[in-house]
């Protein structure tokens, strides 16, 4: 946690509203946000669903990345009222324009691995997209 006021905070403010590319990297950017955006982009999943296919992720983790992808928009939280409670993500529509980029980067991220380790093998849970 930073003060909104400190000089870092208001930089990153600035180059935000300036220029497109940063600003989508501040909203995709994280350890974890690829992982989850590229399963929801699929469709709907359970929270407990998505936390057993990305392997490693702490839960404390992945809530605090659900919860900045909801507040830019790009996903929503589905609260079921019933006993025991289930909690669904899904993409906004603004999430689901994000489906050309993800994939663009899906495949620029494999073509260089391939090209700078030529004995890449994808592993059974990487992120596919088609």
């Amino acid at each position: 946690m930073r003060k909104e006021s400190s000089t870092n905070a208001l930089n990153e403010k600035l180059l935000n509203d300036s220029c497109g590319m940063a600003n989508a990297l501040s909203v995709l950017g994280g350890r974890w946000k690829p992982a989850i955006l590229c399963r929801l982009v699929h469709g709907k999943m359970r929270y407990s669903d998505l936390k057993n296919s990305i392997v490693n992720v702490s839960e404390r983790m992945l809530i605090a990345q659900l919860r900045e992808l909801e507040k830019d928009q790009v996903i929503r939280r589905i609260v079921h009222p019933v006993v025991p409670p289930k909690v669904e993500y899904e993409l906004t529509e603004l999430g689901k324009t994000m489906k050309p980029l993800l994939k663009a980067m899906s495949d620029w991220g494999n073509m260089h691995r391939r090209s700078t380790e030529p004995e890449f093998e994808p592993a059974h849970n990487d992120c596919v997209l088609t």
